[in-house]
This record gives C-alpha cells, sequence and structure tokens, in this order.
C-alpha cells in the first residue's frame, strides 16, 4: 500500500475522483472579508456585539439566519501545532511561560507533569523525528495511542511537521482498523505496543501492503531527535483527520486545515469563558475531538492548564473520581459528556466542596433540561452545553455570556453564520423547524471529505441535524434529521420526547425512536435506563410524558433497558435500539 500526498489546497480531479484527496466545490466560499450581513438578514435589524445578552441592542429576528460578522482573518501562514503551543494566547496575556504545568496526567502511578517548556520542546523533537523518516509533507500518519501525553506529542508533532495524524480510538477491533487504514492509506503508523495485536491482525488482512509501524522504542527515538522548527504550513493546508463514529452508516474521513485551531477561538468566550488561569479537567479520551480541541488546543493556546485522567484499555472508571480530581488540581471548568456528568451526580459525591470550580462544559450529545437543573443544584454552577460535529466542531453553545435557555442548546458563538433551512435552501421563518446549515466562510469548517464528493449546497454545509431558531438566535436541536420520527402523519423529534422522559424521577437515561411493530406499523417507543434502585412503572412515565407532549408526540411504549447502545464518542444509537426490538419481522 502506498502513500499518497494530500496536495495544499485540496481540489477535485478532472472527474471529481480522488486522485488529488478530498473534492472541493468548484465555487468559492462566500468572501470572509466583506461587510458581514446582519444577524438573520438584511431585514432583521443591526448586529449585536460579541457577548451581549440575548437581544440586546437589536430587534427580535425574523428569519432564522444568525450572523454577527465574520470572525478576525486567520493568517496565511499558519500551522496549528505552532499556534498552539507558542501562539498569541489571549489579548494582553501572550503565551504561558516555559515553568507553567501545562498538562496534568494522572495514572495509576500518580500525577505526571509536563511543562510548556517541556511540552514545546518534545511537541519540536516528534516533529523533526517525523520529518527525518523522510514522510512527505501533507501524509497521513495514524495514531493508535492510549489515553496518555504521548497522544498529544505525536498529533501535534504530526501537524507540527506538515504532516496529517490520523486519531482512532484504542478500543476498534482489527476489523474497524482495517476498514480506517485502507481508507486512509496512512504512510505510517504510531501504536503503543500494547494495542499492538489488533492492529496486527487488521493490517495481515490488507489487500496491498502493510504501512510501517512504529512502536514504544521507536517513538521513544522521535523525541530524542535534534530540536527542530515548525513547519511554514498554510492556513488552508490539511492538519489533521478525524473519521465520524459511523452511526449512520460507513465511517467518513473528515479533513481540517490548520485554520481550524485559529477558528476555535470563537469558542473561548463563546462558551468556555476560556482564562489564562483556568485549570480545564477533561473527561474525554485523546482521539476524540471534543478533548483534543476543548481539552488540549484550546486551553494551552490559552496560556492555561489541563488535567486529564491517564487510564490503561478497559479500566473501571468510578464516576467519583472527577469530584476528587477538581478538588485536588483545583479545576475550574470541567468538560465531559452529558453521561459523564450523570454518572457524577449520581455517583453520592460531594459536589459543593468545589471552591475553584466556575462551570461546567458538556457536548457529544444532548444535555436535558434536568441535568443542568441537577448540575445547578449540586455544585452551584451552570452547566454550558454546546452542539457540534465532527465537521466543524462545537459552533452553538451557551456560555457565561450566553446564559442557557430551556430546550435550547444555545447560540452560535460570535463569528458564525449559522441557518435553519427549508428544503430550497431558504432561511425558515423564526420558530419553524428546518436543517442546520454552517456557512463555508467559517474557517473551523473542514476541508471536506476524504476521497468523497464535496458536501457543500452553495454557501451552505448542511449539518444532517433538524433544528428550530427562536427571535432571539437561539437553537433547538431536534436530532439527526434522519433519526426524525414520523407518527401519524405527523414529524416528531426523539429529542423532545426525551426531553419530556427526562423530567420522571425514576429515569437515569431515556431514547425515543420509532419501532416498527407491523409491517404496515411504526409506533414512538421509549428506552428507559430505571434509576438505580427505583422501582420504575411504565404507565406512570408515559402519564408524565404526555402531560408535556402533544398526543402525537407521546411514547406508545416503554420498554426498559439496562443500557443505551453508544457509538465510540458517547452517541446514542437509536437505530439500533429500534432494530433490536421491532417487531414487524423483517429483524
Amino acid at each position: 500500500m502506498s502513500a499518497r500526498t494530500i496536495p495544499p489546497h485540496p481540489q477535485a480531479g478532472p472527474d471529481g475522483g480522488p486522485e488529488n484527496g478530498p473534492a472541493a466545490d468548484a465555487d468559492p466560499p462566500p468572501d470572509a472579508g466583506r461587510e458581514p450581513a446582519r444577524a438573520g438578514g438584511p431585514d432583521a435589524g443591526p448586529r449585536a456585539a460579541s457577548g451581549d445578552p440575548p437581544g440586546a441592542g437589536r430587534p427580535p429576528l425574523r428569519v432564522s439566519l444568525f450572523d454577527l460578522g465574520p470572525p478576525p482573518p486567520c493568517p496565511g501562514r499558519f500551522n496549528m501545532a505552532r499556534h498552539t503551543l507558542e501562539g498569541p494566547g489571549l489579548p494582553g496575556a501572550g503565551p504561558a511561560p516555559d515553568a507553567k504545568i501545562a498538562l496534568t496526567a494522572i495514572g495509576p502511578d500518580g500525577a505526571e507533569r509536563w511543562s510548556y517548556g517541556r511540552l514545546r520542546e518534545s511537541v519540536r523533537r516528534a516533529a523533526e523525528g517525523l520529518r527525518r523518516l523522510g514522510l512527505a509533507p501533507g501524509a497521513r500518519v495514524l495514531l493508535r495511542l492510549g489515553n496518555e501525553p504521548r497522544f498529544a506529542l505525536m498529533f501535534f508533532g504530526a501537524a507540527g511537521a506538515g504532516l496529517v495524524p490520523v486519531p482512532t480510538s484504542e478500543q476498534l477491533t482489527a476489523a474497524e482498523l482495517a476498514r480506517l487504514i485502507a481508507a486512509a492509506e496512512p504512510a505510517a503508523i504510531l501504536c503503543a505496543d500494547a494495542l499492538r495485536g489488533a492492529l496486527d491482525a487488521a493490517c495481515a488482512g490488507l489487500a496491498g501492503a502493510a504501512p510501517p509501524a512504529l512502536g514504544d522504542a521507536e517513538m521513544a527515538a522521535l523525541l530524542r531527535a535534534p530540536v527542530g522548527d515548525f513547519a511554514d504550513t498554510a492556513a488552508d493546508d490539511p492538519a489533521f483527520m478525524i473519521f465520524t463514529s459511523g452511526a449512520t452508516g460507513a465511517p467518513k474521513g473528515v479533513l481540517h486545515a490548520h485554520r481550524s485551531a485559529w477558528a476555535r477561538r470563537m469558542m473561548w468566550r463563546g462558551w468556555y469563558g476560556l482564562t489564562p488561569d483556568d485549570v480545564m479537567l477533561h473527561a474525554g479520551a485523546f482521539n476524540w475531538t471534543y478533548t483534543l480541541g476543548a481539552g488540549l488546543t484550546d486551553p494551552w493556546a490559552a496560556g492555561a492548564a489541563t488535567v486529564v485522567r491517564a487510564a490503561a484499555p478497559g479500566a473501571p472508571r468510578n464516576p467519583a473520581v472527577w469530584a476528587e480530581l477538581m478538588r485536588a488540581h483545583r479545576a475550574t471548568i470541567f468538560a465531559a459528556a452529558p453521561g459523564v456528568h450523570r454518572q457524577l451526580l449520581k455517583s453520592g459525591a460531594d459536589l459543593r466542596a468545589m471552591p475553584a470550580l466556575r462551570h461546567g462544559l458538556t457536548a457529544g450529545e444532548r444535555a436535558p433540561d434536568a441535568l443542568r437543573e441537577a448540575w445547578r443544584a449540586a455544585t452551584g454552577t451552570e452547566l454550558y452545553e454546546a452542539l457540534g460535529m465532527s465537521e466543524i466542531s462545537t459552533y452553538i453553545s451557551s456560555s457565561p455570556d450566553t446564559p442557557p435557555r430551556p430546550g435550547a442548546a444555545g447560540r452560535p458563538q460570535p463569528g458564525r453564520r449559522v441557518a435553519v433551512l427549508d428544503e430550497a435552501g431558504a432561511p425558515v421563518p423564526v420558530g419553524s423547524d428546518g436543517m442546520l446549515a454552517v456557512s463555508r466562510r467559517d474557517p473551523g469548517l473542514m476541508l471536506g471529505y476524504w476521497n468523497a464528493p464535496p458536501p457543500w449546497r452553495g454557501e451552505w454545509f448542511l449539518t444532517g441535524d433538524a433544528a428550530r431558531m427562536d427571535a432571539d438566535g437561539y437553537v433547538t436541536h431536534l436530532g439527526r434529521a434522519d433519526e426524525v420520527m414520523n407518527a401519524l402523519g405527523y414529524r416528531v423529534s426523539p429529542a423532545e420526547v426525551e426531553e419530556a422522559l427526562s423530567a420522571h424521577p425514576d429515569v437515569a437515561e431515556c431514547a425515543a425512536a420509532a419501532l416498527p411493530v407491523r409491517a404496515d406499523l411504526e409506533i414512538i417507543a421509549a428506552f428507559v435506563v430505571p434509576r438505580p434502585g427505583a422501582a420504575p412503572d411504565a404507565d406512570a412515565i408515559l402519564a408524565a410524558a404526555a402531560e408535556r407532549l402533544a398526543p402525537y408526540k407521546r411514547p406508545r411504549e416503554v420498554i426498559f433497558v439496562p443500557e443505551l447502545p453508544r457509538t465510540a464518542n458517547g452517541k446514542v444509537r437509536r437505530a439500533a435500539l429500534a432494530a433490536a426490538h421491532r417487531r414487524d419481522g423483517a429483524g
């Protein structure tokens, strides 16, 4: 199997095929330097200043188009590793000093601490070591490493060298790895010795020659290379590739540019309220974009500190450990998926004894209002939600400047141009359902899908999410468009049904899905994980949901399950629930 260099500016070949990397639309994206359109379009009134309270200084939107103007332009020559470790930082603060602790990794043998100086030097050594392997600029480097500091060193080292790291989950099976290797065609693989078994089995089944795999000893040698400089990459050059979880089909390679790290600065105020004094405790795995971005890239680029838990593959995790780590390391921000927040709240840990905690962050799946209320009651702080996806990262959120609103994921962050569109591609009136879309002017938007047709529709990237925007720009996520249920001819969002179900005290977790019960009939079913110690009653749960839902939205059946099936990134697999319980004889 031979490596293929990604061109600096991916374009489709003459036949739109894959020979030059991911296909790109021939139409140029909107000019980010133009005078920006007003929020909601020319009839919606003047723009609000960044950080204004909802609706401050402007009339309500009339159509579902939110635009406060573009972000500051990304420099033309830009490398995400250099920006993350040596960039300008927050205005007036500058880069963090070498002596400051950037990363604390908590492992079974205690805490491993990395100063900014040590981190910068090690990443530069890794970049130089990878360069000396003779890998061509733009070559893919697949990472199969655990939740350990070495993952960060190799990821930023590869990006810093002008290569394209491809993070993967340590949980992938040999068959899953084989599909990813065949799709990504990496020029090299960096794999921990402890994870080598599945990799060797995957490579044995490849149609062509397997790429060289570097183990623990070879990676240690990379970190002994001379301290080199970061590659002089362009902002639009490929920087890394993430494969989607494959919840709705075969995994797709999402290729991001170096400028995506610059775009993340919109989240610093638009979601985190980030400062150089913050200590970010992140509960996610390094291969997840949520962790790579919110847990590593952003805190380091802002000069803050990060704390992660490094655990061996398959090691049991007591959710109360997050409370212990918050206290011990004086975390000011705790970031996790909603399921982790829920488990922590159920653990019985004392969450009031957190004098440094400013707030929590949640992303990865929808956070019910009940979860935010429970977090607020337990910690005395807010829980700020964000909506995102691999193709754009998190772009809609609540924040210290944008208070949470019941039922809504938040507002587009200042600098984003986001719309809810009808089937013809026009913004719908506020309060109407449609398809959530992000403008191609957004510097955080992917370059494209690897070896796939262009996903653009004119100015827009269609996210595949059904949504509704209110007059203040708050967005309610209605679920994936392909998961919207049909009940007696009405379209029903699973997220709305799940919100109503979650309010019942005996419900720990839930999912709603269309359940085939006959060849010609589907009903809305509620799949419920009972709260520990509860004696749940299906009729009582249905009755409580009926108080909050229109008749056509109400579940017709409750199915109790021990747990909800999830993707590797923690998203609920509603289709798998329906398939496992269907009664139409087609399963």
